[in-house]
């Protein structure tokens, strides 16, 4: 079965322009990263994922591979997996390959396209298995979900996009996760780890321009969905390791002074000025485990790869 309850592109752009507007008009300046991802942003962001200096994403599916036994025994049978936040779909293959006699998988995608596509290539991969891309928001989840299958839930989370959060919206993103999977439920969380700010800025700052890319579509959406006046050529990409907050920052600075348009609104921009696009917050297993606490998770079981780079987490509720 293939289902899609998709969020109507209407509602998504008064959602998009609120959140911009509200974004812009704070000091300092910016936007929730969860609008990165329309199919062009989820194209590039494809496309830094297969980047040399961009390890999550190969590491964390390599660990997925060498672990995934351990966490089928973690698991348990007959579990429907619920991922949060879908991507091409390529994890959640590793991970219903490696489980116990899985009972559902359900994506949950703010795109309603990129929900669409990685239930059809799960059903395509997984004959027999009743599949379900939903199009929401996972940052506004409802506690009693009619549209996920009956049976033990075990949440997917992976990618370290909890890192997207800062600890207090963190906190509240897992524990709105535990009331959603309901009693019974597991969540299995991809954290990256604290490491070299050379290896961390690299890979967020790519040689080829592509992360510049991904983070300047962001504008170029806003001029195509809702009539924005941004000159892309007049703010430039930038990424930096901020140590004292163990997080990645990614910003677009303003080259010049101007005023952009959106909404029947104008922002001024300085010279310099920035918009703060995104953070991706780094973890140690002990802080990964006491916001996992924090949140009424119990950490049942951790692993990480050979370098310490990257943690996945098996939390119980």
């Amino acid at each position: 079965m293939n289902q899609l309850a998709a969020m109507g592109p209407i509602v998504a752009r008064a959602h998009f322009a609120n959140d911009l507007v509200e974004g812009l008009s704070a000091t300092p300046k910016t936007t929730p990263p969860k609008w990165f991802y329309d199919a062009e942003g989820s194209r590039l962001f494809g496309e830094i994922t297969r980047l040399e200096e961009y390890y999550p994403t190969r590491t964390e599916m390599a660990l997925l591979k060498q672990v995934g036994p351990e966490i089928a025994e973690a698991a348990g049978p007959g579990r429907v997996v619920v991922e949060y936040g879908s991507g091409s779909g390529d994890k959640a293959a590793l991970l219903l390959s490696a489980l116990t006699a899985p009972a559902a998988y359900v994506c949950l995608e703010i795109d309603p396209g990129a929900a669409q596509a990685t239930a059809d290539t799960v059903a395509a991969r997984f004959p027999g298995l009743p599949t379900r891309g939903v199009a929401g928001d996972f940052t506004h989840l409802p506690q009693d979900p009619p549209a996920l299958p009956r049976g033990p839930r075990l949440g997917f989370f992976p990618g370290s996009t909890l890192g997207n959060f800062d600890p207090a919206e963190a906190q509240t993103l897992l524990s709105d996760m535990r009331g959603h999977l309901g009693a019974g439920a597991a969540l299995l969380l991809g954290a990256d780890l604290v490491k070299d700010a050379a290896v961390l800025e690299a890979a967020y700052d790519d040689a080829k321009g592509v992360t510049a890319d991904f983070n300047l579509n962001l504008l170029a959406r806003a001029n195509r969905d809702l009539g924005a006046d941004f000159d892309l050529t007049a703010f430039a990409h930038e990424a930096r390791w901020n140590p004292e907050a163990s997080r990645i920052e990614m910003h677009l600075r303003s080259l010049k002074d101007q005023t952009v348009h959106l909404a029947g609104k104008a922002f001024a921009f300085t010279a310099g000025e920035t918009i703060h696009t995104e953070s991706s917050y780094k973890f140690t297993p002990k802080s990964l485990q006491d916001l996992a606490e924090k949140a009424g998770w119990k950490l049942q079981q951790l692993w990480t790869d050979p370098k310490d780079w990257f943690a996945l987490a098996i939390l119980t509720a």
